[in-house]
């Protein structure tokens, strides 16, 4: 429990979509520290008992629920929320899957596949994969949004210019994030916590764990934001930097087919240097390596890279 947040919006106070007629599970005032208990992606789906058979029964009308909403007094269509991130209470426990159809590869991977999780919620050492290697961890929220102005209930998996499931690993403790708000009182919600993912989360899920989050709210009035956009407190890659990369390329004149190509070659290195399997590489790749538009100016060829870090291994 966070001793100098204003508020606590518990994590049954959650829902699974987008709507600005939810009712506001709390209003609080500008300058206001709300703690969060949030729900994984699977909303407590997955635990240390779990098997690859409780893949395939993932209700998809109950993933990424996120807890709120809450309204801001004075905040208003046309402003700017602005939200910084005081910091994350870890659970410990977290899960990486393969979801047939979901994912950069899903055409390559049709076969469930799980990888669970277990680390240390007060040091944050890097957790162990299997006997291969060590991730570093970085918790973060993946869903972190406001309300849209559209009414309707909107699905929580695709990211809006309001938010939303926006996945950026770099929204972390110290950071300050930017929302336009589409209606009174923004009604922001936050959820689907993460210890650690790669820059494209090409699986589909990142190390998916229960968090809850501390979060103060602040209104910039008449910013006329068009999308998200935030500021870092400091280095954002130097946790992984230590001992380098591996990296692996796609060419060509897509750049989907450039990122698909790139984590495939990547996923075949590291098969050939560490004896992992496909879809091993494939889960890895997703929770700690990066996806990088290299070159988008020498037409009609793209360079799309895929970043793994060395440090992983060693």
């Amino acid at each position: 429990m966070c001793s100098n947040c204003d508020y606590t919006i518990h994590r049954a106070q959650h829902h699974f979509g987008w709507d600005h007629s939810i009712p506001p599970a709390e209003r609080v005032v500008p300058g206001s520290t709300v703690f969060f208990e949030c729900l994984d992606s699977g909303a407590g789906h997955f635990t240390l008992d779990s098997t690859v058979a409780d893949v395939s029964a993932l209700d998809f009308d109950k993933v990424n629920p996120v807890t709120g909403p809450i309204y801001i007094d004075g905040a208003e269509p046309g402003d700017a929320l602005k939200i910084t991130i005081d910091g994350f209470e870890p659970s410990g426990f977290g899960w990486t899957a393969n979801i047939p159809g979901f994912g950069l590869l899903a055409d390559q991977f049709k076969d469930p596949a799980l990888t669970l999780w277990s680390y240390d919620k007060t040091s944050m050492a890097p957790a162990l994969f299997s006997s291969h290697g060590k991730v570093p961890l970085k918790p973060f929220a993946g869903e972190i949004g406001l309300a849209p102005a559209e009414p309707g209930r909107h699905s929580v998996v695709p990211p809006r210019r309001v938010g939303g499931n926006l996945d950026i690993r770099d929204l972390t403790a110290g950071t300050v994030l930017y929302l336009p708000v589409e209606v009174p009182g923004a009604l922001f919600s936050v959820g689907d916590t993460h210890a650690a993912q790669g820059d494209g989360e090409v699986c589909g899920t990142a190390i998916e764990s229960q968090m809850n989050v501390a979060l103060k709210f602040e209104v910039v009035k008449g910013a006329n934001l068009r999308m998200p956009r935030f500021t870092t407190a400091g280095p954002v890659t130097n946790h992984l930097d230590s001992r380098g990369y591996e990296v692996t390329t796609g060419v060509g004149p897509d750049l989907m087919e450039g990122a698909r190509a790139a984590v495939s070659n990547m996923i075949d290195l590291l098969g050939q240097q560490h004896g992992l399997s496909a879809v091993e590489a494939y889960m890895l790749c997703s929770v700690c390596g990066d996806l990088r538009i290299s070159e988008i100016v020498d037409m009609p060829n793209w360079v799309v890279s895929f970043y793994f870090p060395r440090v992983v291994f060693e």
